[in-house]
């Protein structure tokens, strides 16, 4: 192995493939975006350089404040709610014997379903007159509107997908969490025990600090998803009504391949990525993380 690390040619020949891969795929792509986000482009004539045109449209463009604030609201709401909820089924499961791998892949199945389909489903599921409304109707319950009423700062409809998409996706944060949990040694549990810890203080004292690695892992994952987040609420509202529940992603979609504005789709695609990039640099700056050995 050590002969192999010395001869660069190998080392060449090995990264090569990732590396074109790379550039290919991610970095002239992203490049071409930042370039594209100064120009006037509609995607059958040339661009035309504009300038910062694009980026000063956005302080006029309502929907994409409304965007801006429900990807911010699912960013939040994300990284708060599967730290938590990943981090309790994971303590949960990990210390039940019988039934451990049936919870586990009960909670986890939603994960590798498509979020089109799901999108469906749930849009089905809250619809006025089918699903939830038409059951509290057979109580002589007025079921809300799930999906369209628009009172709050931040309103149903976000919540609503929201905690569809908590669903969807806890069981990632908490299969993330329970493979850092697995390997920790058992020595270390047993010698809490002895000193008089409970199981509630070993989780905290000893499981919580050892797995805070992944902690960060698991948030930079669940911010970067949320804020690009698009299927699950493109096929449960489109972005409606009255481009309430658009977030960053939607937006960018209907700027790009409804009106044809892929300079000004482009710009809101370098926003995102900075977001992106800020909000990563941020958590783990946060979670400070050291290495044990286990």
């Amino acid at each position: 192995m050590d002969k192999l690390l010395r001869n660069k040619k190998a080392i060449i020949i090995f990264m090569a493939p990732a590396f074109l891969l790379f550039t290919f795929v991610l970095f002239i792509p992203i490049c071409q975006s930042v370039y594209y986000s100064f120009c006037e482009y509609k995607g059958i004539t040339a661009p035309v350089f504009i300038g910062l045109d694009n980026y000063k449209a956005m302080l006029k463009d309502k929907p994409l404040g409304f965007a801006l604030k429900n990807s911010l609201f699912f960013l939040i709401f994300s990284c708060v709610t599967q730290l938590l909820m990943g981090l309790l089924l994971a303590g949960l499961l990990t210390n039940i014997d019988k039934g451990r791998n049936t919870f586990k892949n009960i909670i986890y199945l939603p994960c590798v379903l498509s979020s089109a389909a799901l999108g469906l489903l749930w849009m089905f599921i809250f619809s006025p007159k089918l699903g939830i409304n038409q059951l509290l109707q057979q109580f002589g319950l007025e079921g809300p509107l799930w999906l369209m009423d628009t009172s709050g700062y931040i309103i149903l409809p976000m919540w609503v997908i929201a905690f569809v998409a908590l669903w969807q996706y806890v069981g990632q944060s908490m299969m993330l969490y329970m493979a850092q949990i697995s390997g920790i040694s058992k020595a270390l549990y047993e010698a809490s025990y002895i000193d008089g810890c409970n199981k509630s203080q070993s989780f905290r004292y000893i499981t919580i600090p050892l797995i805070r690695p992944m902690v960060a892992t698991a948030m930079s994952l669940n911010a970067i998803g949320s804020l690009k987040f698009f299927d699950l609420i493109f096929n449960m509202t489109e972005g409606g009504p009255n481009h309430r529940t658009e977030v960053l992603a939607t937006h960018l979609y209907q700027q790009g391949f409804k009106y044809f504005k892929y300079g000004y789709a482009s710009a809101i695609g370098v926003i995102l990525l900075v977001m992106c990039l800020v909000v990563t640099a941020f958590i783990n700056k946060v979670v400070k993380t050291e290495n044990y050995e286990m």
